[in-house]
């Protein structure tokens, strides 16, 4: 195990955790109190901070690799996960965590377009893709666990 592995897997397992633990106490407050829309509100910032951060990941992947073809296409895609992010930011909660769940679902697929090379596979090390992948689905559930009691 490399020491980039480790550093990410303990720096996103700790914002998971939190991540985690918010949509919880979302998920256990009453349908009807401010506390679950404040909740929820942080709840769909906290994503979407952390969905920029993990497509800018592609995005210095593109720069420093900029010789391998269709990396151009790798920053295009983070740009559109910008907008719906920027976007996301400014509506209600739940929408906002229902558009998160389905971008965080749509970027695993953007990873799976890297293990099968739809998109340049080479820019970053075999193992990323998948964990991000894997990792992407999770935090899809965990902000959409707070609107199953809705």
């Amino acid at each position: 195990m490399t020491g980039t592995f480790s550093t990410l897997a303990l720096g996103f397992s700790a914002i998971s955790l939190a991540l985690a633990w918010t949509s919880l106490q979302a998920y256990r407050s009453d349908l009807y109190s401010p506390e679950r829309l404040v909740v929820e509100l942080r709840l769909s910032q906290y994503s979407a901070l952390l969905l920029l951060l993990v497509v800018g990941v592609y995005v210095g992947l593109g720069v420093a690799y900029e010789n391998i073809d269709e990396t151009g296409f790798d920053i295009a895609i983070a740009v559109g996960f910008f907008v719906i992010v920027s976007s996301a930011i400014t509506w209600e909660p739940a929408t906002a965590l229902t558009v998160l769940s389905l971008a965080w679902i749509g970027h695993s697929f953007v990873d799976l377009a890297h293990i099968i090379n739809l998109l340049p596979g080479d820019i970053a090390p075999a193992w990323y893709p998948r964990v991000c992948a894997i990792y992407n689905v999770c935090v899809a559930a965990i902000c959409y666990l707070p609107l199953l009691r809705r």
